[in-house]
Protein backbone atom coordinates (compact mmCIF):
# COMPACT_ATOMS: atom_id res chain seq x y z
CA UNK A 1 0.00 0.00 0.00
CA UNK A 2 2.71 2.45 0.53
CA UNK A 3 4.70 1.86 -2.30
CA UNK A 4 1.79 2.58 -4.29
CA UNK A 5 1.17 5.55 -2.25
CA UNK A 6 4.45 6.49 -3.08
CA UNK A 7 4.45 5.88 -6.73
CA UNK A 8 1.36 7.84 -7.39
CA UNK A 9 3.24 10.67 -5.54
CA UNK A 10 6.58 10.24 -7.72
CA UNK A 11 4.55 10.26 -10.65
CA UNK A 12 2.19 13.35 -9.54
CA UNK A 13 5.83 15.45 -8.72
CA UNK A 14 6.84 14.15 -12.49
CA UNK A 15 3.66 15.33 -13.90
CA UNK A 16 3.97 18.61 -12.70
CA UNK A 17 7.45 19.19 -13.36
CA UNK A 18 6.80 18.43 -16.97
CA UNK A 19 3.94 20.95 -17.04
CA UNK A 20 6.23 23.84 -15.31
CA UNK A 21 8.79 23.02 -17.42
CA UNK A 22 6.65 23.28 -20.69
CA UNK A 23 4.61 26.56 -18.93
CA UNK A 24 8.18 27.97 -18.24
CA UNK A 25 9.45 27.45 -22.02
CA UNK A 26 5.98 29.19 -23.60
CA UNK A 27 7.34 33.04 -24.97
CA UNK A 28 6.47 35.85 -22.47
CA UNK A 29 4.50 38.30 -24.39
CA UNK A 30 7.37 41.04 -25.19
CA UNK A 31 6.51 44.33 -24.09
CA UNK A 32 7.18 47.01 -27.04
CA UNK A 33 9.21 50.09 -26.18
CA UNK A 34 6.20 52.16 -26.14
CA UNK A 35 4.77 50.47 -23.34
CA UNK A 36 8.31 50.38 -21.12
CA UNK A 37 7.15 53.49 -18.91
CA UNK A 38 6.00 53.93 -15.41
CA UNK A 39 3.58 56.63 -15.21
CA UNK A 40 1.47 58.18 -12.54
CA UNK A 41 -2.02 58.40 -11.97
CA UNK A 42 -4.17 61.00 -11.06
CA UNK A 43 -4.68 59.58 -7.55
CA UNK A 44 -0.76 59.03 -7.20
CA UNK A 45 -0.31 55.51 -7.51
CA UNK A 46 2.68 54.21 -10.18
CA UNK A 47 1.12 52.56 -13.36
CA UNK A 48 3.15 50.55 -15.32
CA UNK A 49 2.06 50.82 -18.49
CA UNK A 50 3.22 46.57 -19.62
CA UNK A 51 -0.60 45.94 -18.18
CA UNK A 52 -1.88 47.92 -21.26
CA UNK A 53 -0.17 44.88 -23.76
CA UNK A 54 -2.43 43.35 -26.48
CA UNK A 55 -4.86 46.32 -26.17
CA UNK A 56 -5.75 48.74 -28.27
CA UNK A 57 -4.65 52.03 -26.90
CA UNK A 58 -6.32 55.79 -27.62
CA UNK A 59 -3.42 58.00 -25.74
CA UNK A 60 -4.93 61.79 -25.50
CA UNK A 61 -3.54 64.16 -23.98
CA UNK A 62 -5.87 66.50 -22.04
CA UNK A 63 -6.90 69.84 -20.43
CA UNK A 64 -9.91 71.21 -17.83
CA UNK A 65 -10.02 74.42 -19.77
CA UNK A 66 -9.96 74.54 -23.70
CA UNK A 67 -12.82 74.77 -26.60
CA UNK A 68 -11.75 70.98 -26.96
CA UNK A 69 -12.36 69.99 -23.56
CA UNK A 70 -16.18 68.94 -24.55
CA UNK A 71 -14.43 65.74 -26.07
CA UNK A 72 -14.08 64.17 -22.63
CA UNK A 73 -17.61 63.06 -23.12
CA UNK A 74 -16.87 61.34 -26.44
CA UNK A 75 -13.85 59.80 -25.30
CA UNK A 76 -15.92 58.46 -22.16
CA UNK A 77 -18.32 57.10 -24.61
CA UNK A 78 -15.60 55.32 -26.36
CA UNK A 79 -14.31 53.74 -23.54
CA UNK A 80 -18.11 52.28 -22.48
CA UNK A 81 -18.57 50.94 -26.01
CA UNK A 82 -15.27 49.47 -26.40
CA UNK A 83 -13.53 48.89 -23.07
CA UNK A 84 -14.89 45.01 -23.02
CA UNK A 85 -13.67 44.37 -26.34
CA UNK A 86 -9.76 45.47 -26.09
CA UNK A 87 -9.82 49.31 -26.06
CA UNK A 88 -8.21 51.83 -23.56
CA UNK A 89 -8.73 55.16 -23.33
CA UNK A 90 -5.51 56.60 -21.56
CA UNK A 91 -5.80 60.67 -20.63
CA UNK A 92 -2.62 62.72 -20.00
CA UNK A 93 -3.82 65.96 -18.57
CA UNK A 94 -1.04 69.02 -20.16
CA UNK A 95 -0.29 72.52 -19.21
CA UNK A 96 1.53 73.16 -22.28
CA UNK A 97 -1.27 74.79 -24.35
CA UNK A 98 -3.17 78.03 -23.04
CA UNK A 99 -2.40 77.26 -19.77
CA UNK A 100 -5.52 75.46 -20.14
CA UNK A 101 -4.76 72.75 -17.25
CA UNK A 102 -3.88 74.48 -14.24
CA UNK A 103 -5.19 72.65 -11.94
CA UNK A 104 -3.75 70.29 -9.64
CA UNK A 105 -4.48 66.08 -9.88
CA UNK A 106 -6.84 66.33 -7.45
CA UNK A 107 -8.78 69.27 -8.87
CA UNK A 108 -8.64 67.57 -12.63
CA UNK A 109 -9.82 64.60 -11.12
CA UNK A 110 -12.53 65.88 -9.42
CA UNK A 111 -13.46 68.04 -12.40
CA UNK A 112 -13.39 64.88 -15.06
CA UNK A 113 -15.76 63.27 -12.96
CA UNK A 114 -18.29 65.49 -11.78
CA UNK A 115 -19.02 67.10 -15.77
CA UNK A 116 -17.91 64.35 -18.07
CA UNK A 117 -18.53 61.13 -15.97
CA UNK A 118 -15.12 60.13 -17.00
CA UNK A 119 -14.29 56.59 -15.70
CA UNK A 120 -10.98 56.16 -18.30
CA UNK A 121 -8.23 55.62 -16.99
CA UNK A 122 -6.62 59.22 -16.52
CA UNK A 123 -2.61 60.17 -15.28
CA UNK A 124 -1.00 62.90 -13.92
CA UNK A 125 -0.08 65.90 -15.55
CA UNK A 126 2.90 65.76 -18.31
CA UNK A 127 4.76 68.21 -20.36
CA UNK A 128 3.88 66.49 -23.99
CA UNK A 129 6.48 68.91 -25.73
CA UNK A 130 10.05 69.90 -25.22
CA UNK A 131 13.10 68.72 -22.88
CA UNK A 132 10.87 67.46 -19.99
CA UNK A 133 8.26 66.01 -22.51
CA UNK A 134 7.14 62.50 -20.68
CA UNK A 135 8.82 59.76 -22.71
CA UNK A 136 5.90 58.18 -23.60
CA UNK A 137 5.07 61.55 -25.59
CA UNK A 138 8.65 61.74 -26.94
CA UNK A 139 8.24 58.21 -28.40
CA UNK A 140 4.56 58.81 -29.51
CA UNK A 141 5.55 62.00 -31.62
CA UNK A 142 8.83 60.53 -33.01
CA UNK A 143 9.81 59.51 -36.54
CA UNK A 144 10.35 56.10 -35.36
CA UNK A 145 6.90 55.44 -33.91
CA UNK A 146 4.74 57.32 -36.76
CA UNK A 147 6.82 58.51 -39.78
CA UNK A 148 3.71 59.82 -41.52
CA UNK A 149 2.64 62.21 -38.72
CA UNK A 150 6.07 62.73 -36.36
CA UNK A 151 6.31 65.97 -34.32
CA UNK A 152 5.63 68.07 -31.35
CA UNK A 153 2.27 67.89 -30.28
CA UNK A 154 0.26 71.11 -31.50
CA UNK A 155 -2.40 71.48 -28.78
CA UNK A 156 -4.64 69.74 -26.04
CA UNK A 157 -6.73 66.71 -27.48
CA UNK A 158 -4.86 65.11 -29.80
CA UNK A 159 -5.29 61.44 -30.20
CA UNK A 160 -2.95 58.67 -30.65
CA UNK A 161 -3.79 55.40 -31.81
CA UNK A 162 -1.74 52.67 -30.97
CA UNK A 163 -2.10 48.93 -31.97
CA UNK A 164 -2.40 45.71 -29.77
CA UNK A 165 1.31 45.59 -30.81
CA UNK A 166 2.60 48.75 -29.72
CA UNK A 167 2.42 50.88 -32.56
CA UNK A 168 1.25 54.00 -33.79
CA UNK A 169 -1.02 53.22 -35.91
CA UNK A 170 -3.23 57.21 -36.10
CA UNK A 171 -2.37 60.71 -35.17
CA UNK A 172 -6.00 62.26 -34.70
CA UNK A 173 -5.10 66.44 -34.23
CA UNK A 174 -7.83 68.55 -32.43
CA UNK A 175 -10.13 69.58 -34.64
CA UNK A 176 -10.93 65.16 -35.22
CA UNK A 177 -13.27 64.12 -32.62
CA UNK A 178 -13.75 61.40 -30.97
CA UNK A 179 -16.83 59.75 -32.30
CA UNK A 180 -15.84 61.02 -35.80
CA UNK A 181 -16.57 57.88 -38.55
CA UNK A 182 -12.86 58.28 -39.31
CA UNK A 183 -11.59 57.80 -35.47
CA UNK A 184 -14.21 55.07 -34.58
CA UNK A 185 -13.21 53.00 -38.28
CA UNK A 186 -9.86 53.09 -37.09
CA UNK A 187 -10.15 51.84 -33.70
CA UNK A 188 -13.15 48.99 -34.92
CA UNK A 189 -10.55 47.92 -37.32
CA UNK A 190 -7.45 47.60 -35.08
CA UNK A 191 -9.89 46.00 -32.51
CA UNK A 192 -10.83 43.58 -35.29
CA UNK A 193 -7.27 42.37 -35.86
Amino acid sequence: MKLTALSCLAGAVLLAGVFASAEEKKPAAKTPPLLKHEMKSLTGKKVDLAKYNGKVLLIVNVASACGATPQYKPLEVLHEKYNEKGLAVLGFPCNQFGEQEPGSDAEVADFCQKNYGVKFDMFSKVDVNGDKAADLFKQLTSKDAFAKDAGPVKWNFEKFLVSKEGKVIARFRTGVEPDSDEVVKAIEAELAK
